[in-house]
């Protein structure tokens, strides 16, 4: 994962999103990135390099890995709220236990909807796009559309067990803006063909959520090995295949009942294509007409 600004900026924190998620270590860290040092930038690069595994080792391996001082490290901590190094460890490992945290779990920890249930789900998704909102700059946008917009680099496109369904919602309509698109199937046995397809600059566009899978973690990896673009949507715990990823949409997906919501995952996936396709229309509206004139060829009308 690269140290970029999509992922150490000032945020702008919604209180009735925060009541249902606590703030990570990786929130703190950018609630006071203004005030960073460029020891501390340093530090942080490393941290967010693997995280939040790079942040269990031992202070004086990380103090290697970052090439700045322990005691450096522990002013760090300090300036973004905790007590020791030891509490920024025993944040990181909650972090990754709830990122496993199973539907069972979500539920007995929830907070609980006691009348009005529509409308008060309703608000707290819309937390949750308030929050995604500050979460992914304007700048990462940016760049992400940029990427799926370059007709020179292919895009493939995978989700998880039931975030697949963001990716292919990705993939159909960005296939309708330009050429070059595949969903890639959730069988790995069909991986390979796409894996030996990729080129080095294409994008594999990954989507996986808590409960990760290991399975993307590695595809993720062999994708980055090839050199393409890895751009990962996960959760706000940050999925393994982080570590191989060039650029992270870490959107909140927490509500406080019994399922997570991805609502603001696919409000980031129709903002991309959407700008993407309104970028290049004249390109976009002839490629909509010739979709629509192969898939009417029996003279249908779907309804």
């Amino acid at each position: 994962m690269k140290f970029s600004e999509s992922r150490i900026l000032p945020l702008t924190l919604k209180i009735s999103f925060h009541e249902i998620h606590p703030m990570t270590v990786l929130d703190e860290i950018e609630r006071n990135s203004e005030s960073l040092t460029p020891s501390e930038r340093k530090l942080v690069t490393a941290l967010l390099s693997d995280y939040p595994y790079a942040g269990l080792v031992t202070i004086q391996e990380l103090a290697a890995r970052a090439e700045v001082s322990a005691p450096s490290i522990t002013r760090f901590v300090a300036k973004i709220g905790l007590s020791g190094y030891q509490e920024m460890q025993r944040s990181l490992l909650a972090e990754l236990k709830a990122g496993n945290k199973s539907p069972v779990d979500v539920h007995e920890a929830g907070r609980r909807i006691e009348s009005g249930y529509l409308a008060e789900f309703i608000s707290r998704a819309s937390a949750q796009m308030h929050s995604a909102s500050d979460a992914v700059t304007e700048a990462q946008f940016l760049r992400i559309c940029a990427l799926l917009a370059d007709p020179k680099r292919s895009v493939y496109a995978l989700g998880g067990r039931s975030s697949d369904s963001i990716a292919q919602h990705l993939s159909f309509h960005l296939r309708q803006a330009r050429q070059g698109v595949s969903h890639v199937p959730r069988d790995p046995q069909t991986w390979p063909e796409y894996l030996l397809r990729l080129q080095p600059g294409d994008v594999f566009f990954l989507v996986d959520f808590r409960r990760y899978e290991t399975a993307l973690t590695r595809v993720a990896e062999q994708a980055a090995a090839r050199k393409a673009q890895v751009v990962l949507t996960t959760d706000t715990w940050l999925s393994p295949a982080t570590r191989h990823a060039s650029e992270v949409l870490a959107v909140p997906i927490e509500t406080g009942t019994v399922w997570d919501s991805y609502s603001a995952a696919l409000t980031i996936m129709e903002a991309l294509v959407t700008r993407v396709a309104e970028d290049s229309w004249d390109t976009t509206r002839a490629r909509i007409e010739a979709w629509d004139a192969a898939r009417l060829l029996d003279g249908s009308v779907e309804t």
